[in-house]
């Protein structure tokens, strides 16, 4: 940026150096035709004034010169600008590419954050429905061997309660013949 700055600069002190070099040409030019036009003009002046062109000619030639090394340093400059933009950009592919690579881990790792969760959640929902399935199963089995259970001790039980009517019957037939009987089952209230 300095570098610009100094290029701006010089093509402004380029300018007015032009203009200088205009102006004291035509101040030698004036001087030149003032001498000329006066009858005075002597060889010593004519060899002077060509002394003043060669010099101006050489002045010249020097600041072209100079101005030419000056170009050739601005375009090194550019040069060195241009590289310096070029492995900016290439460090900014870089960097680019470095931030694509981060994106694509991180939908990775957000990829993988979903099918393990996907993975846990079946798994639980899998344990939740085996353990809700086996207690079903086993309070099901349970209630069938209870309701079993409960049906042979019903059984059982008519079938005592047929036996004891049918011993109660008996002991009524023979408590009609055995007065002792008769009075023990009216005690009892079997009579």
């Amino acid at each position: 940026m300095e570098d610009m700055l100094k290029h701006r600069g010089w093509m402004m002190n380029r300018g007015k150096t032009t203009i200088c070099v205009t102006i004291v040409f035509l101040l030698i030019a004036g001087c030149i035709s003032s001498v000329c036009a006066e009858d005075n003009f002597t060889q010593a002046d004519r060899e002077r004034l060509v002394r003043m062109e060669a010099t101006q000619t050489v002045f010249m030639q020097q600041v072209d010169k100079r101005f030419e090394q000056v170009d050739k340093r601005f375009e090194q400059v550019d040069k060195r600008f241009e590289e310096l933009r070029s492995d900016m950009n290439s460090r900014f592919e870089q960097v680019d590419k470095r931030f694509e690579q981060v994106d694509k881990r991180f939908e990775q790792m957000t990829n993988m954050f979903y099918t393990l969760s996907a993975i846990f959640t079946s798994l639980f929902v899998a344990v939740f429905g085996f353990a809700w399935w086996d207690r079903r199963t086993v309070l099901v089995s349970g209630r069938k061997a209870a309701m079993e259970k409960v049906e042979d001790v019903t059984e059982d039980i008519r079938e005592n309660m047929a036996t004891l009517h049918r011993l109660v019957e008996v002991m009524r037939k023979f408590a009609e013949k055995t007065p002792d009987l008769k009075e023990l089952m009216t005690r009892a209230h079997l009579l």
